[in-house]
């Protein structure tokens, strides 16, 4: 989390879940970050189960992010439909 507008927003995505991000508190995607936070979260990436909702939340947050978002994994950028589907289908 950072409000410092020099630092561009992110998201960094790896096994189906959120792993890292820059959002602003003052911005759209602050909202969906922090729903998916109150649902529980683990502080592993790879341990992190996401129910339903929280994937709503996953996805709301990539509607709103006005910036890179990028697979951990791969290294490569995804497009917000993209990314969305990673999340949505992985380990289906």
């Amino acid at each position: 989390m950072d409000d410092d507008e020099r630092t561009p927003e992110h998201l960094l995505f790896k096994w189906g879940s959120l792993k890292g991000w820059c959002v602003r508190e003052s911005g759209p995607a602050w909202e969906p970050l922090k729903r998916w936070f109150e649902a529980g979260v683990s502080m592993s990436a790879a341990a992190q189960h996401d129910t339903a909702d929280q994937k709503q939340a996953l996805c709301d947050l990539i509607d709103a992010i006005d910036g890179k978002i990028s697979n951990d994994w791969t290294g490569e950028n995804m497009t917000k439909d993209e990314a969305k589907k990673y999340v949505m289908e992985y380990g289906a």
